[in-house]
């Protein structure tokens, strides 16, 4: 958003675009179509090709998902060094594919480049009706925080990539990055107008993410620290600085003064509230009444739903109340 400030274009037709931080754009086509367009790539996270390239599509899709939209078509992203052998390319794209199949879209082609680190990720289109997107700025006072994934990726794979947490003990939170946010999003989208934002998290960590979608709708949300689910080892790992992602301290320095933190919330919880995630779940807003239907249908899908806060008038200076 440091660059893409400067870039001001005006057309009827944009329904969002960079201005409101949101998790993609959204451009009118028809009375009844509106595409959806969003990029994301990034270095492996995980030592098996197959994986980071599930891992990778999971995390792309996450963006047309967040805006209440069917991901339809996809361009491979890719990085990669001379001197590797292509059966890794080969693994990394067969990963992303198994994702993509499962999410019905297509890959249509895609750009290679030489680097000297490999680097994947995809170029996503998806459609949604006009009237029917999902931002992250309409969350209205008494409404209710749900999140659908537990977090902590970024502490804990930091840990694996070190040798400090084995592949058995982050079962969980591979399954989680490779875990598609399309069932949380098709009953978020099931319940129509009681939907008022939704954002996926990633690698602002919870408190980032939050804060764009109190920021950008004007009010103040309270998230309960104790209601927030956290990945295997999470709470432990973090306690120790050479796991730490280090943007965890950059999240937190520009939340400073926009936070306002309760005492009873330890060290361990507030790193991993900025824990910048990879391929993490859906922080919806709902209306009350419809907060535990929203839920139930997550559930019945096979995906997690919580209750994790919820939506107040805007206090003062301060986006998010943590308790």
């Amino acid at each position: 958003m440091q660059v893409l400030h400067q870039v001001k274009r005006e057309d009827p037709n944009l329904i969002v675009g960079p201005a409101s931080c949101d998790d993609a754009g959204v451009y009118k086509i028809s009375d009844g179509t509106a595409l959806v367009q969003t990029v994301d790539f990034f270095p492996p996270i995980v030592d098996d090709p197959a994986t980071f390239g599930r891992i990778a599509a999971a995390n792309a899709l996450s963006d047309i998902y967040a805006m209440g939209a069917t991901p339809r078509l996809a361009l491979n992203i890719v990085c990669f060094p001379a001197e590797l052998p292509v059966e890794v390319l080969n693994d990394i794209i067969a990963g992303a594919m198994e994702k993509l199949d499962e999410a019905g879209v297509l890959l249509v082609g895609g750009h290679t480049i030489e680097d000297k680190e490999v680097k994947f990720g995809l170029s996503l289109t998806g459609m949604v009706h006009p009237g029917k997107v999902i931002t992250n700025s309409g969350a209205k006072k008494g409404d209710r925080l749900i999140l659908t994934k537990a977090i902590g990726t970024g502490v804990v794979t930091s840990a694996l990539k070190a040798g400090k947490f084995s592949l058995e003990e982050a079962a969980d939170t591979i399954a989680s990055m490779c875990e598609l946010n399309a069932a949380a999003s098709s009953a978020m989208t099931a319940l129509g107008d009681a939907i008022n934002a939704c954002t996926d998290v990633t690698g602002f960590g919870l408190l980032g993410h939050a804060f764009e979608m109190a920021d950008g709708s004007g009010v103040t949300l309270r998230i309960d620290s104790r209601a927030v689910p956290f990945l295997n080892g999470a709470k432990q790992l973090v306690k120790k600085k050479k796991n730490r992602p280090r943007n965890i301290k950059a999240n937190g320095e520009f939340l400073c003064g926009k936070v306002k933190r309760g005492s009873a919330v330890n060290d361990a919880t507030w790193d991993l509230l900025l824990d910048p995630q990879t391929s993490g779940g859906l922080l919806i807003a709902v209306e009350e009444d419809k907060s535990a239907l929203l839920m139930e249908k997550i559930k019945e899908s096979g995906s997690k739903a919580l209750l994790i806060g919820e939506i107040l008038e805007k206090e003062c200076e301060i986006d998010i109340i943590v308790d």
